[in-house]
């Protein structure tokens, strides 16, 4: 298994050095928001659609890139044939697909805690805040990511980018609307249990 998930990895690892790029200049933006401890939460609200939207598209992007090049240039079909199933072939993958966004997150996640409890008074908003912020965009981008490995498992190029760039403005305008609650919450994870249940039934049922 862990073969098949620094496989993964190598094979996409220019999403990594993206996140990790992302992850960089979001911080870097949030740092000057610790000297200013009463603009912290407008800061921190103000770069979360933001990066909502970067892990959304990223998210899509790398979903589609995953099952698109494996399905054309039929990976899994050799690959399956070494002592590996289907299912560890796809674990293996949405694996990846999670630590890539964890990549973005953990890091900007982590920051936000230190430098509320460095710089900022013990109000009980923030702590909430930033959970329930984290929360949603990981959500959001694992969504997307099993969207896009939903639309990538087949021979079109259009439908894959349609129906990312499309969940994207969905999923920003609930964010908008819902805001980081519970009920984005429950939608986003009904959304991501059915797209892996249908995944995993597709995956495993078409001929490599």
């Amino acid at each position: 298994m862990f073969t098949l998930i620094k496989r993964e990895i190598q094979d996409n690892v220019a999403y990594f050095i993206g996140a990790v790029i992302l992850s960089a200049i979001l911080i870097a933006l949030l740092i000057p928001a610790m000297y200013e401890t009463i603009d912290f939460e407008i800061v921190f609200i103000g770069l979360s659609l933001p990066v909502v939207v970067f892990i959304i598209i990223g998210c899509a992007g790398m979903g589609v890139t995953q099952m698109y090049v494996d399905r054309t240039r039929r990976i899994s079909a050799f690959v399956s044939t070494l002592p590996v199933t289907r299912g560890q072939i796809l674990l293996a993958r949405i694996i990846a697909g999670i630590l890539a966004i964890l990549m973005v997150l953990l890091p900007l996640t982590v920051t936000a805690v230190v430098f509320r409890r460095l710089f900022l008074p013990p109000i009980p908003i923030y702590p909430g805040l930033i959970f329930d912020i984290s929360v949603v965009a990981f959500l959001s981008g694992f969504a997307c990511y099993c969207l896009g490995l939903q639309t990538g498992w087949t021979s079109s190029k259009i439908t894959p980018t349609l129906g990312a760039l499309l969940l994207t403005c969905v999923l920003v305008s609930l964010i908008l609307v819902k805001g980081f609650g519970l009920h984005i919450k429950a939608i986003l994870v009904l959304f991501i249990v059915a797209s892996l249940i249908r995944t995993w039934r597709k995956f495993m049922s078409t001929a490599l």
